[in-house]
């Protein structure tokens, strides 16, 4: 099983550790309703070291990660970064990523843990079947460690360890600059719906960066956090997941990723396919239900209009905000409006709930 660089801080913490994607990781420390509360009211200090770091360089860099990703990377500047996908030729996802543009011939993107060697194996796949002459793909997930600083008081802790301005990074920006003395990649952007940040340096400074930014949060509540709350937290925002509501059978059009679905650019991989769909019409739709009835909705669960099953639970938990049961799941597009009664089923029972406006938690951002 993988470690991170951080697993001897989580064990002398105390954290429940669980196998996650072959990565050993620690799933909560204080309890996650604790730290989802923590997050949503002060802070919360994330390791996600776990996640890959890829790294395209080159004059026609742009060109291939045109055709690999799904959003359009030429509508960004240095600095910037995106919220994207790869698909299969057929529609599917291969992942979710994000995209970092440092300069036109310098860009990362950040893949999901247990996809890395499968992200990049595939984004080889993909520049084999082009002519992207001088361009250089580099897995780096080796050489980065990876803090997430989430909350409303994510900037007034951070700004104790850095002279960079932080005000200065609107969201979805990053800056290279210095956090605890330690050379920092400083991204607005994060997992959980709140403002904050997410810290990309170099592996062997993961002990002394997480004992700094402790150090630095503990005045302002701040709580170290496991994948137990980072799962609530996304799911109360309609975050997908991958493997639940996004996959190699789930469409990013189904999944409710037609914003960053960009079928104007002439060629994509998995467009064709796409366009099809959409012309076609969408044949299910992911949607947010809230319980009407006692109960807890999960994975797998199937979702009833009357005695007709019309989908299936892709995430569900008990909401610590909202303190009912929440779930996302791909339903058919007759099922999918707001407002709509429908039932899960529970056990051997059928649970009453209704969809939802999304996120079902709302956060304002400047």
């Amino acid at each position: 099983m993988k470690k991170t660089p951080l697993n001897r801080i989580h064990r002398e913490l105390g954290a429940r550790m669980v196998d996650f994607g072959g990565w050993d990781m620690p799933v909560q420390y204080s309890g996650v309703i604790d730290e989802h509360l923590a997050t949503r009211g002060a802070a919360g200090l994330f390791d996600v070291s776990h996640m890959g770091e890829i790294e395209v360089r080159g004059e026609k860099a742009l060109d291939f990660i045109q055709e690999l990703t799904i959003n359009d990377a030429s509508k960004m500047v240095d600095g910037q970064v995106q919220y994207s996908a790869m698909c299969y030729p057929h529609g599917g996802v291969v992942d979710d990523v994000t995209l970092y543009r440092f300069a036109a011939d310098r860009w990362l993107f950040c893949v999901n843990a247990a996809n890395i060697d499968k992200d990049f194996d595939w984004m080889r796949q993909v520049f084999g079947q082009g002519d992207y002459p001088g361009v250089d793909l580099v897995n780096r997930s080796e050489e980065f460690a990876q803090l997430a600083l989430q909350g409303p008081k994510a900037e007034t802790i951070l700004a104790k360890l850095t002279q960079t301005d932080l005000k200065a990074i609107a969201y979805y920006r990053f800056a290279e600059g210095q956090v605890a003395g330690t050379p920092t990649i400083i991204s607005r952007t994060g997992y959980t719906g709140e403002d904050g940040f997410e810290l990309y340096f170099a592996a062997g400074a993961a002990e002394s960066m997480w004992q700094a930014v402790m150090a630095a949060g503990e005045p302002e509540g701040l709580k170290p956090c496991g994948l137990g709350a980072r799962d609530t937290l996304r799911l109360e925002m309609k975050y997908a997941l991958y493997g639940h509501e996004i996959s190699a059978e789930i469409s990013p059009l189904e999944a409710g990723l037609g914003w960053i679905t960009k079928l104007d650019k002439p060629s994509f991989v998995g467009r064709d396919a796409l366009v099809k769909q959409k012309e076609a019409g969408v044949p299910r739709r992911l949607a947010g239900l809230v319980m009407t009835q006692p109960g807890i909705p999960r994975e797998g669960y199937p979702v009833y209009d009357g005695d007709r099953q019309v989908g299936v639970v892709t995430s569900g938990t008990m909401s610590p905000s909202l303190k009912i049961g929440i779930a996302l799941a791909l339903v058919t597009p007759e099922c999918s409006g707001v407002g709509k009664e429908l039932t899960i089923g529970i056990r051997s029972r059928k649970v009453g709930c209704r969809v939802a406006k999304t996120p079902f938690v709302r956060k304002d951002r400047d």
